[in-house]
């Protein structure tokens, strides 16, 4: 009996593991997806200027994570939804930003793997060294 209180309680906190991952991540496909059926989200690259001229998502704003505060996102719209990322999973500029928006007060996730996974799955960017992308379908 314990045994089986136990593994109830294990599938419970794994369901609500996951689900809170969910809520918070998301991955190039979903971003994709998202901003073709143009849905309420913006990509926020969290990185300096330099990084973002050079190359960011479609339709990203960019926002580096040190300079996020009151005044610098006064302007954006609180019932969008603002997807942060930043090169790639050896920087952590998109937990830095996410974590500073969702304290101004904004909903945000952030995108997995960062632009470095955008562009591994094949989507475009935009810049001064911007990239074509390729038709891509997630197999996932």
């Amino acid at each position: 009996m314990v045994n089986h209180q136990f593994n109830l309680k294990t599938m419970k906190e794994q369901i609500e593991f996951y689900q809170h991952k969910l809520d918070f991540e998301i991955d190039s496909s979903d971003l994709f997806d998202a901003l073709e059926k143009g849905e309420n989200i913006i990509p926020l690259d969290t990185r300096k200027e330099p990084g973002f001229l050079k190359e960011h998502i479609p339709g990203a704003i960019n926002i580096p994570h040190r300079q996020m505060n009151e005044e610098s996102t006064r302007h954006l719209d609180k019932l969008k939804t603002y997807v942060c990322y930043c090169d790639g999973i050896g920087c952590n500029a998109s937990t830095k930003g996410a974590l500073n928006m969702a304290k101004l007060g904004f909903k945000v996730k952030e995108l997995i793997g960062g632009i470095e996974w955008w562009k591994f799955d094949g989507y475009a960017t935009e810049g001064t060294e911007n990239t074509e992308g390729r038709n891509f379908n997630c197999s996932c």
